[in-house]
């Protein structure tokens, strides 16, 4: 399997994204590693930090989609930048999945342009687990700002999916995001949505307020990207606030410091289930090849990790899961059509 890891993009590249990439070749022996960037910048700063770039295939690039840029850059001006001609690559299948950290609209919009989304999908959605003690699939969490309740149902349908696959759950419970959890709560979208996903046949529970989404109420959390990435980005930075305070509480004297020793194992874990890099990137469900979105500004382990869920996104076999659904969706949907018109010609 052929991983290709955009090197130019996000806050920490070229440097961590090597680092992160020379660690994944290491993990995952069995598959290989290609970075898309400007090949002689990533030499240089593979030679300057002692990286071993060994056995990584480079395709060169000539630019970069800056986070500043707009989203068409990447299909425009800019279709020689590393995202653009790492997309070129993945549509061809010269690869089989393509990381990136960077531009999160470019990102969509060279995904859906370039590789398309799976027919009968209307809009591909980013896929966030959240960083909790039971896993969240957060869908939207951040690549459409405003949707329909037919994208909220079809972003439920594909969350079900993933940790079906994923987490081997026979029914994902369905929640939606809103500020209450009766029927009529939050505006029309939400209403709207609320009745399609209580007849959907989904394991949907009803409404989910924000504060109860840490407590394992649902599986797959549905609501627009907006809504979705204020979500996601409170809890990623409350959770770095609660380990900073803790780790301030327990090095207030000599006996709360010689106290963690016993507690050391459970605060490492408590510390890795808040961190995000954890989880790596988020992939964009609804593309008809695998694409995943890492952090902006991530790490060496941040990357590993999101090249190591492309490679289970792929040896999954998810999209192969949305495709049928997407076709019995669209069938279903034509169906619900021609019955409304034949009704009102009745």
């Amino acid at each position: 399997m052929k991983i290709l890891i955009d090197a130019m993009s996000g806050d920490n590249a070229p440097l961590e994204i090597l680092k992160g990439v020379a660690d994944a070749k290491k993990e995952f022996e069995d598959h290989t590693m290609v970075l898309v960037g400007d090949e002689n910048v990533i030499s240089d700063v593979a030679v300057k930090n002692d990286i071993d770039i060994t056995g990584i295939e480079i395709i060169n690039s000539h630019s970069v989609v800056t986070m500043e840029d707009s989203p068409l850059s990447v299909i425009r001006e800019k279709r020689d930048s590393s995202m653009g001609v790492g997309f070129k690559s993945l549509a061809k299948g010269e690869v089989d999945a393509f990381v990136s950290a960077g531009n999160t609209g470019a990102l969509l919009t060279g995904a859906t342009i370039i590789v398309r989304r799976i027919p009968g999908i209307n809009r591909a959605a980013i896929a966030s687990i959240l960083p909790l003690s039971n896993p969240v699939l957060l869908m939207d969490s951040g690549a459409n700002l405003t949707v329909t309740s037919d994208n909220i149902c079809q972003f439920a349908f594909m969350g079900a999916k993933y940790m079906e696959k994923i987490y081997g759950l026979e029914r994902p419970r369905i929640g939606q995001l809103n500020n209450g959890t009766e029927y009529n709560k939050g505006n029309a979208l939400q209403t709207e949505s609320y009745q399609i996903l209580s007849d959907s046949g989904l394991n949907f529970v009803g409404n989910v307020e924000a504060k109860e989404v840490p407590f394992g109420v649902c599986d797959v959390l549905v609501t627009d990207g907006f809504t979705g990435n204020v979500l996601l980005k409170s809890i990623e930075g409350m959770g770095k606030f609660l380990m900073g305070t803790l780790k301030d509480v327990l090095t207030t004297n000599v006996v709360t410091t010689l106290s963690t020793l016993t507690m050391r194992e459970k605060i490492k874990d408590m510390k890795k289930r808040f961190d995000a890099s954890e989880h790596g990137g988020a992939p964009l469900l609804g593309i008809s090849k695998p694409v995943i979105k890492a952090h902006g500004s991530s790490d060496a382990k941040a990357i590993k990790n999101a090249v190591r869920q492309a490679i289970f996104f792929v040896e999954t076999g998810i999209n192969t899961d949305i495709t049928i659904f997407a076709g019995d969706y669209d069938d279903k949907k034509l169906l619900a059509d021609a019955e409304k018109m034949y009704g009102a010609h009745e």
